[in-house]
């Protein structure tokens, strides 16, 4: 059985290169993969390559099985999915070969020209190139119309972000059948404009020039400069760290100055980085929990110098128009580890960000401050979205991004939806919406957390809530229909945010679809599950889920009356078939009653495990009493009852108990 992703099947894929990239790449193939018997060939002219990426994936493999990531099962398919082989005649019949051998235009024309002959004309042709544009790289194709670059980052099996970077003549239909199908395959795409480094490395690599130019200049020693620079911009590793754990010197030595005449005359590699690669020296970089001291004058000193790079850098990609705002800014942050840009210059304002590039670039005359950061400071922000927007037949499909949390809710999102389906309903062009998550994974997967625990007072828990209430009420009464295509599960929140939309619709054999787990957490839902579901599923199969927070399959939301359908074609276009159908009256959607459900009869029994008494009193007076109101009267008891919570000990256990173990470790709840 092939994979496929709508009308395009898989069954062969062949990776040419078995360094430092390429095994990695074919690892995550041979997991996406490991149930649809597709192919996996791993070519290398260099037999001792091919033995060490074999031993690299298979320990990999192994220790997935030790951690509970892969099943025996699956392990054994992954491992006899891939064949490695010297023979390039074995990836004829190949349905997308990807290359990521060294960066030398010379070396990749070669094995392109190979790759030409070997396969047929329907065959898709990726190059793992970290700087070269397309154009370079394919020059000698003579269908350039199917070659793209797909850049990924280090660890290519776990880092999401991969750039697909189409050439002048690639079709924009296969740009977009990649970009949909790394994101079925669990990666988290962006398309960048052909350009030297494309969007992502200029800022990497010039991280890395600023940290070297600071060592240069005395600023402080290596340890010093990366740990100024991991506290400054929330790294996971310093700059230092980050070429020493990729073997980067080389390649970055050659990329800045590259990008010298082809972006800027500010990047070149210093002389430190050309002498640790001409005379292959390490950085003395801090081993694992060593602690580096520094004056705070010395870290004020390099945090300007960081801060003031980041941004300049970030600003700078934008001025190049080869990719969104939306994008470089969720890329930064989950390719990079770091902090997001341009929020972090909207948390500390955009007259002080213009003010830290400005010292900057006076220092860098070879850098003038970007036209993009100076308009930005003109607006007073950066417009950054969490939620993107396409429209297919008249209907409008608002995606959640948030990839690095599951899309999770917080305040910003739902001000986003609001202004989303406000302009919608005042558009005469739009017949309705379609509302979904971003990947394959998760719709959402609940109210930021964090969020959750900055509060601090029953008043401000209201206050929260109501505000999440007031936004899906508003969805929930919108003049034109709204359908959610839940793209995976929807927990807490994000199940709150499908209720209120005017229909919902989800893959087939989901196992877990929806859930409201804050009794696992110690507190109550605040956004409308405790009068929306017994609205909708009738008030004792409410209380049971609501009071357990146990999971709910798709077959079993369907056969309750939390989902309308069940597809197993793709899950947006049945979508907005669906919003057109209710839109033109061909299906009846009968609307949630906004009037008291009360009966008379008693409160069942239900066995809450481990889970807070305390808080199963709140909820049930919640569920029940709140039954005997209208829906906003209700909705808006349950908000105090959520900022009640607050004044509970378990709702502190639980939230201190989710942020230091995660949520397989049972709270230890005291029932007060």
């Amino acid at each position: 059985m092939s994979y496929s992703f709508k009308n395009y099947s898989i069954s062969k894929l062949s990776v040419i290169g078995a360094g430092q990239i390429g095994p990695d790449i074919c690892l995550h193939f041979s997991k996406v993969f490991s149930n649809h018997d597709v192919e996996l060939i791993l070519v290398d002219i260099v037999e001792s390559a091919l033995e060490s990426a074999r031993s690299r994936i298979e320990k990999k493999i192994h220790k997935g099985v030790e951690t509970g990531a892969f099943s025996p099962a699956m392990a054994e398919e992954m491992m006899n999915s891939i064949t490695y082989t010297t023979d390039y005649q074995a990836i004829g019949g190949s349905d997308i070969v990807l290359e990521a051998a060294t960066e030398d235009e010379k070396v990749k024309n070669i094995i392109f020209n190979q790759v030409e002959e070997i396969c047929s004309d329907n065959c898709l042709f990726l190059s793992n190139s970290s700087h070269m544009r397309p154009e370079e790289i394919f020059k000698n194709i003579s269908d350039k119309s199917r070659c793209l670059v797909t850049h990924y980052f280090f660890p290519a099996e776990r880092n999401p972000v991969v750039e697909i970077v189409p050439g002048k003549e690639t079709i924009s239909t296969i740009t977009e059948l990649l970009m949909g199908f790394y994101e079925d395959i669990g990666k988290v795409p962006i398309k960048v404009k052909s350009s030297y480094g494309y969007a992502i490395d200029p800022i990497f690599e010039g991280l890395c020039q600023t940290a070297i130019i600071c060592l240069e200049k005395g600023l402080g020693n290596v340890k010093e400069i990366d740990a100024v620079a991991q506290k400054t911009l929330g790294l996971g590793v310093g700059p230092f760290t980050a070429l020493t754990l990729t073997g980067g010197n080389p390649i970055t030595n050659h990329g800045l100055d590259e990008m010298t005449d082809k972006l800027m005359s500010w990047f070149g590699s210093p002389k430190a980085l050309q002498n640790a690669v001409q005379n292959n020296i390490s950085w003395e970089i801090a081993k694992r929990g060593e602690k580096v001291e520094l004056s705070q004058e010395k870290e004020s000193v390099l945090e300007k110098q960081f801060l003031g790079a980041y941004f300049a850098l970030s600003s700078f990609i934008l001025d190049l128009d080869i990719c969104t705002i939306h994008d470089l800014n969720m890329a930064c942050e989950i390719a990079l580890v770091v902090k997001p840009p341009f929020d972090m210059m909207n948390e500390i304002g955009l007259s002080q960000a213009h003010k830290i590039v400005e010292d900057f670039c006076s220092e860098h005359p070879e850098f003038p401050i970007p036209d993009s950061l100076i308009r930005a400071k003109a607006l007073g922000k950066w417009e950054v979205s969490n939620i993107m927007k396409t429209v297919k037949d008249q209907v409008s499909v608002f995606t959640i991004r948030r990839p690095k949390v599951l899309n999770a809710l917080n305040l910003d999102v739902i001000g986003e939806l609001k202004s989303a389906f406000e302009e919608v309903e005042n558009d005469d062009s739009i017949v309705g919406s379609v509302l979904t998550g971003f990947g394959v994974k998760a719709f959402v997967s609940g109210a930021d957390i964090n969020m959750l625990a900055s509060l601090k007072t029953p008043e401000e828990a209201y206050e929260n809530a109501r505000y999440f209430q007031e936004v899906l009420s508003r969805i929930q009464h919108l003049k034109k229909p709204v359908v959610c295509a839940m793209n995976g599960f929807a927990f807490g929140g994000g199940n709150e945010l499908a209720m209120s939309c005017t229909a919902r619709i989800c893959g087939k054999g989901v196992r877990v679809l929806a859930c409201q787990p804050e009794v696992n957490l110690g507190f109550i839902p605040g956004a409308g599950a405790t009068q929306r579901l017994p609205r909708l599923v009738g008030i004792d199969t409410a209380s049971e889920i609501l009071r357990t927070g146990r999971p709910v399959s798709s077959k079993e939301a369907v056969k309750i009356g939390l989902v309308h359908r069940e597809v197993e074609s793709n899950l947006i276009e049945e979508a907005v078939t669906f919003v057109r159908e209710i839109a033109d009256g061909s299906v009846e959607i009968s609307p949630m009653t906004e009037m008291p459900i009360s009966d008379s009869g008693d409160i069942p029994e239900v066995d809450i495990g481990h889970l807070s008494r305390k808080i199963d009193t709140i909820i049930t007076e919640t569920i029940y009493e709140g039954a005997g109101m209208s829906l906003e009267d209700g909705l808006d008891f349950e908000a105090r009852q959520f900022g009640r919570c607050m004044k509970t000990e378990d709702m502190k256990i639980g939230l201190k108990n989710f942020l230091t173990n995660g949520p397989r470790v049972k709270a230890k709840f005291v029932h007060k």
